[in-house]
């Protein structure tokens, strides 16, 4: 789906029908009474929430592959949309958690969905602020009893009206009952109830790590009504996104050197002992192509400067792979 030419249309027609499985977080807003009064009143925000999914789809757009998560946002978007125009009518809106559970290796954008969901409900009204917390263990788990609930309890102080983002969150679940992981796990349980409305939390880890972590805690795996896969990069999309990496710098890549390129990540994914890291791992290939780049030319062009195409060009000798 074309989340941008879907945004921007303001209609239904040709919109594949979608089983939304959301339900809004309600923000009590009197109904207007009459039809026409409805549509009076709600023909601006609608052009400023679809002229907003334009923008947010835009951001999406610019991110390779995550069709899923794609088609999440915009489940999500048009679940808010739809509420609206209900409480308008006069009609219920039910209030319901959004919290959610990110899976997948590194360096498959859950970060970065985040922090575009996270503008997404500021925008929409389901946060006040919509700004990003992200920590890990040693951020929330303290040194003795009562210092890692206190820590955790500071911490979603600070993410109120925002998202915590919790990374590799199975951490917290790895020492077992004696450990004070457990200590902020029924923290987090706790203001998740305490303050059901006023953040969002997102835990994100490798997949079958966080199923073992959500069943540390009976009380978590309810909590979290979304729960999204992020799969990871093809060859293909992953030299895509190293071009793109590439481009922002204003460099570009020989033909040759791309091939290398997709060689080595092809060899890399298939045999790497440990979890690929994905788009961090060709993020790490293009800087180090950069730092190599720099050396040859410094070496090829010792008493002049070379011309503006040789400084953007990155060539297969520079990737030391």
């Amino acid at each position: 789906m074309n989340i941008r030419s879907a945004a921007s249309s303001g209609r239904d027609e040709g919109r594949p029908s979608r089983q939304i499985n959301i339900v809004l977080r309600n923000h009590d807003t009197p109904a207007v009474s009459g039809t026409s009064a409805i549509n009076e009143s709600s023909a601006s925000r609608n052009s400023a929430q679809i002229g907003l999914f334009q923008e947010i789809g835009s951001e999406l757009d610019a991110l390779v592959g995550l069709d899923n998560i794609k088609e999440l946002v915009f489940e999500i978007y048009a679940l808010l949309q739809v509420a609206q125009m209900r409480t308008d009518a006069g009609l219920a809106s039910g209030a319901q958690a959004y919290h959610m559970v990110f899976k997948g290796n590194p360096g498959t954008g859950k970060t970065t969905v985040a922090r575009i969901v996270a503008k997404l409900f500021q925008r929409m009204g389901v946060l006040s602020k919509g700004h990003l917390i992200e920590v890990e263990r040693a951020d929330l788990v303290g040194e003795y009893i009562g210092h890692t609930a206190q820590k955790t309890r500071d911490l979603v102080k600070k993410a109120l009206g925002g998202i915590l983002f919790i990374d590799e969150a199975y951490s917290l679940a790895r020492g077992g009952d004696k450990d004070f992981g457990k200590e902020a796990i029924d923290t987090l349980v706790k203001a998740m109830e305490d303050h059901r409305s006023q953040f969002v939390l997102i835990l994100a880890g490798y997949s079958s790590e966080i199923e073992y972590f959500l069943m540390s805690n009976p009380g978590l795996p309810s909590r979290f009504p979304i729960q999204v896969e992020f799969p990871d990069y093809t060859i293909d999309q992953l030299v895509q996104i190293a071009e793109l990496m590439a481009k922002e710098r204003d460099y570009i890549l020989m033909p040759q050197a791309i091939l290398k390129l997709k060689q080595h990540v092809m060899l890399e994914k298939d045999e790497s002992p440990h979890a690929f890291s994905n788009a961090r791992y060709v993020r790490n290939a293009i800087e180090k192509a950069i730092r190599s780049q720099a050396v040859r030319l410094l070496n090829q062009y010792e008493h002049n400067s070379p011309g503006k195409q040789e400084l953007m060009t990155l060539r297969t000798e520079d990737f030391k792979l």
